[in-house]
């Protein structure tokens, strides 16, 4: 096949339609179905389990090892940016953590108690494999898109994303509600549970399959290709990371906005990861299948309200300024944690839920934005994003931790969520210490 100019619309779609291929992983397996699929094996007996040598319980279980994966994360994403930015096959790289990502997700069809280390062992590369070949295709954006077409472009990803994710977890929803109509056997529950082990294999193929179309046209990669990998190109992501550190100390602005998304933003990457466990153990449902609808609906009103959140997010940020209007999302996530210290009832979590979306999707939005404005003039916005990117992992990491332990000493994530308010009131007071200066609208 004859190689696409950079800038066409054919490259261009096909790099964007890679968000379609992989965004069901975090719908589905990280908020949907997988909480709802993990909280079920634990129906018919206590929320604790023998493992690790430890006594745990279900929650901060998974809490740790979604920890432990972001942590590595973490770590490999500099190694990984570095060697993006130089070896000539990065399609390659691309491919194996997508794989990776996507067998792990079939793998999941196994997940059961009795076989916890290898069910987690296949959650935990799931994480990697989805967070490693996102290093390689936003590696792509500035390869294949010129810089005025890269934001279009991006956003176009951004909703194929959504829209190809909500299509499978409806479909889903369908099978796990409706087993009968998809030749599901078993009673009601056992039907429920297969219809959800099916769900993580028709994620992984999804993935797969739609990723073809992506890898059929997205070049092998730049220049370098008859160049080696060598010491220096493999640490030269990190080098990158210390060289931002080392320029903050110029930068108060940035310096103390950094600071005080690295705070909050540990409490809101937390609540988005841990919400369907939360509902699933702490809200009284009528039955089963009423829990089990009702977190998916929720999941999917999270999803749509999140979108409208960004959007007078924006119009509020134009009005006010990003920092004001951060300082009010933050203030509303303290209520949010506050309230969810008292809520029990299935009307209570949809009403939370719709919140949630509102501030969820406003602060991400504006979070990201407010930072690009505080960069300084540079060509090297790579690096400072990077730098963005891995504090962003590092405060999931501890985000995590702390949600795992409250829950695991108190027995109940009430108390867990209450904290994480702590982080948004610092937030605010962290927020008011930057510098007021004019941000381009």
């Amino acid at each position: 096949m004859k190689k696409l100019e950079k800038g066409s619309s054919k490259l261009l779609n096909a790099w964007a339609f890679y968000d379609w291929a992989n965004s069901v992983y975090p719908l589905v397996i990280s908020s949907a179905v997988f909480p709802i699929f993990f909280e079920s094996l634990f129906s018919d007996r206590s929320h604790y389990i023998d493992v690790f040598g430890l006594t745990l319980k279900n929650s901060a279980l998974i809490s740790f090892v979604t920890a432990a994966a972001f942590l590595l994360v973490a770590f490999i994403s500099p190694l990984l940016s570095g060697i993006a930015d130089y070896v000539g096959n990065k399609k390659s790289f691309m491919k194996f953590f997508c794989y990776m990502g996507a067998l792990s997700c079939m793998g999941l069809y196994w997940f059961s108690l009795e076989n916890i280390y290898i069910g987690l062992f296949f959650y935990f590369f799931g994480l990697i494999g989805f967070w490693g070949s996102l290093v390689f295709y936003n590696s792509y954006l500035p390869d294949i898109a010129f810089p005025e077409q890269q934001d279009k472009i991006s956003a176009k990803g951004y909703s194929l994303g959504y829209i190809g994710s909500v299509i499978l977890l409806i479909v889903n929803l369908a099978m796990i509600m409706k087993p009968d109509l998809f030749a599901i056997t078993g009673t009601s529950g056992e039907a429920a549970m297969k219809a959800m082990r099916y769900s993580f294999v028709m994620v992984g193929v999804w993935w797969i399959l739609f990723s073809q179309y992506t890898y059929y046209f997205l070049p092998k990669g730049n220049n370098n290709a008859d160049q080696k990998v060598t010491k220096d190109v493999i640490f030269n992501g990190f080098k990158e990371l210390k060289k931002v550190w080392a320029l903050l100390e110029d930068n108060i602005s940035l310096k103390r906005y950094l600071g005080s998304f690295f705070v909050y933003s540990m409490a809101v990457q937390t609540v988005m990861i841990i919400a369907t466990y939360f509902g699933a153990q702490e809200i009284a449902w009528s039955s089963k299948e009423e829990s089990t609808t009702g977190l998916i609906i929720c999941i999917l009103v999270i999803q749509l309200v999140a979108v409208l959140g960004a959007v007078f997010t924006s119009r509020a940020s134009a009005k006010f300024g990003n920092i004001p209007t951060l300082i009010f999302i933050n203030c509303v996530w303290v209520v949010f944690c506050a309230l969810a210290f008292f809520i029990t009832l299935p009307i209570h979590f949809y009403a939370m839920a719709g919140l949630a979306g509102l501030v969820m999707g406003g602060i991400q939005s504006l979070s990201r934005s407010t930072y690009s404005k505080l960069l300084p003039e540079t060509e090297d916005t790579a690096s400072f994003f990077s730098f963005y990117d891995v504090s962003e992992k590092i405060g999931i990491v501890i985000g995590m931790c702390v949600y795992g332990i409250i829950d695991q000493i108190t027995g109940s994530p009430r108390f867990a969520i209450v904290f994480l308010g702590v982080f948004f009131v610092t937030g605010v007071i962290l927020l008011k210490r930057v510098p007021k200066q004019k941000m381009a609208n």
